[in-house]
């Protein structure tokens, strides 16, 4: 039985059974985000790990938009860790991080009205997979639009986070909601609760980036 089948299960806890990819998959996701509330570089390598083992789980469990998220995530690691230290092209700009600020109130709406449609769009491919793909979906798609909203958002408040923008701490909180919702709604605890301290976290780190904008006016 490979490391990465869910039903390779590494030990129980409280009669529920853990295998090997939920387990490491969701401790490496936990490390990289928190180390993300603290701006910390280290974070997008772990989260390399992380997502590589979640794209297995994701398609064992029928979360396909989440699946093709981790995909996504992927690339944006590798696009986050280069961005973070080489935050501009001027030879003497190399040595400089890149500094947390605000958008502009008007963008951020329309960012958000922007990954509701696009939601919708992704939410009603992911139903259809099945159909469209039988050989590889096999199986319907789970909460084939809370799932979407989930994975598009994740998209757009990615890109946030690799310009150190605040505001995708508030998003990530909106979606580490629903996604607690829809990973215990789908027998993936540990996941579940992962996502659920995700929530603090997000929470932590929109206090954290704030503070050290603020430190910015202190400092010039």
């Amino acid at each position: 039985m490979s490391f990465f089948d869910i039903d390779n299960i590494f030990f129980e806890v409280l009669g529920y059974p853990m295998s090997y990819i939920e387990f490491f998959g969701t401790i490496a996701g936990f490390i990289a985000v928190w180390l993300a509330s603290k701006a910390n570089i280290w974070s997008w390598p772990i989260g390399i790990i992380n997502v590589t083992l979640f794209f297995f789980l994701f398609f064992q469990v029928q979360l396909y938009p989440d699946m093709f998220l981790q995909a996504f995530f992927f690339v944006t690691n590798l696009i986050g860790w280069w961005r973070w230290t080489h935050p501009k092209t001027g030879e003497e700009d190399q040595k400089k991080e890149l500094k947390v600020s605000w958008m502009p109130r008007k963008q951020l709406v329309i960012v958000f009205l922007g990954g509701l449609v696009g939601t919708l769009l992704m939410g009603s491919m992911a139903s259809r997979l099945h159909e469209w793909i039988p050989t590889i979906f096999s199986k319907p798609s789970a909460f084939p639009y809370l799932d979407s909203f989930v994975t598009v958002m994740s998209i757009i408040t990615t890109f946030l986070m690799i310009q150190k923008k605040i505001e995708c701490w508030i998003l990530w909180i909106l979606i580490d909601v629903v996604a607690t919702y829809m990973y215990f709604a789908k027998g993936i605890k540990f996941v579940g609760i992962e996502y659920l301290v995700f929530c603090f976290i997000a929470g932590y780190g929109l206090w954290n980036w704030i503070k050290e904008h603020r430190s910015y006016s202190v400092t010039t």
